[in-house]
């Protein structure tokens, strides 16, 4: 998500924001009719049982257009949290490893979001408030929804981390354990509709 790739443009005062992006903030707009719908529920990791960690990452995409983002999560500790999407929808481990590494499929360098040169799956941070809510909306227009394209992202994974992304080390930022996830799954309406047109 770099100002190429993204731009933040609906973070909730009351939740919080991704921390330090200096990305260009407007209102959001919540119409999604028409467009594919995709979300990753997100529950704690098998090996987090102290933590109550949930929430939604919704994911919408019209057209041709960017693929816009919008993260939900309750249950975090207040600070900094590393976001990524991984490159596999297994959450089975109870650490969560068994999703893989960052989604990376242009082989890029770990990053930030607002770095030219960044995994597809570099969301940078998301920071929770002092009760543990955070809210992040963005668009990003390097993955794609439901395409079978190299940038599509459905049944790959959204992974919170436990700490901060530091934004530069290889090869995720040194963001600690993996505290929760959800498989990226196309809305009912949506596998409904694909059905159809291949039929």
């Amino acid at each position: 998500m770099t100002t190429r790739a993204a731009k933040v443009f609906g973070l909730v005062a009351l939740g919080m924001a991704v921390a330090g992006y200096g990305l260009t903030v407007r209102a959001a707009d919540d119409d999604n009719k028409g467009r594919k719908m995709a979300t990753a529920e997100i529950k704690q990791a098998g090996n987090q049982e102290d933590k109550k960690v949930t929430g939604t990452v919704k994911f919408s995409e019209d057209g041709e257009g960017p693929v816009r983002v919008v993260v939900d999560i309750d249950g975090l500790t207040p600070g900094d949290h590393g976001i990524h999407i991984h490159e596999k929808g297994d959450l089975s481990a109870p650490d969560l490893k068994s999703a893989g590494g960052h989604f990376n499929p242009g082989k890029h360098k770990h990053a930030g979001p607002n770095d030219k040169d960044h995994h597809e799956g570099d969301w940078g941070n998301l920071t929770a408030d002092s009760t543990g809510h955070a809210r992040m909306t963005a668009e990003v227009d390097n993955i794609t929804l439901g395409t079978g394209k190299d940038n599509d992202v459905i049944g790959k994974s959204v992974i919170i981390h436990a700490k901060r992304d530091d934004l530069k080390s290889q090869p995720s930022g040194d963001s600690g354990d993996r505290i929760a996830g959800g498989v990226i799954k196309m809305d009912d309406k949506d596998k409904d509709k694909d059905k159809d047109e291949k039929k």
